[in-house]
């Protein structure tokens, strides 16, 4: 039987000290961290346990950012992509896992920059602005 539907990437948009954490694919993109919901987790249980599989970081998740479907041309499929807002206590420095060639993080101005899927991009800036946003609030 054919599967239905898309497959689901949950991913998280860490900012601290100004900067956002990235991970380098096979693909020669910067993305964000994150993976598969696993079976009996929530999403939010999947950012926190994909970003610290992925970086070695410990993340709360604070709020959804956005939904799209990527199409990844290189592989010729779709995939259904939700991004979520994260903040970590931790300053530590992030680990690279298996799964990536490289880990980094980088300043606001740096991203339209990256090589890196356009909707990445929109919900970095839009974690930039909320977190902005609720610092002037205060």
């Amino acid at each position: 039987m054919a599967e239905s539907g898309y497959p689901v990437s949950i991913k998280g948009v860490l900012v601290r000290g100004g900067r956002v954490l990235l991970v380098h694919n096979e693909r020669d993109e910067w993305e964000l961290p994150g993976g598969r919901i696993e079976p009996g987790e929530t999403p939010e249980q999947t950012v926190v346990r994909e970003v610290t599989e992925e970086t070695g970081l410990s993340v709360d998740v604070a709020e959804i950012l956005d939904a799209w479907v990527y199409h990844i041309a290189v592989a010729n499929k779709d995939v259904f992509i939700v991004t979520y807002g994260c903040t970590t206590a931790s300053m530590a420095a992030p680990v690279l896992s298996h799964e990536h060639s490289r880990v980094a993080e980088f300043a606001e101005h740096e991203v339209p920059g990256l090589r890196m899927p356009e909707g990445y991009k929109r919900s970095i800036v839009t974690w930039f602005d909320r977190l902005r946003t609720s610092v002037t609030a205060r």
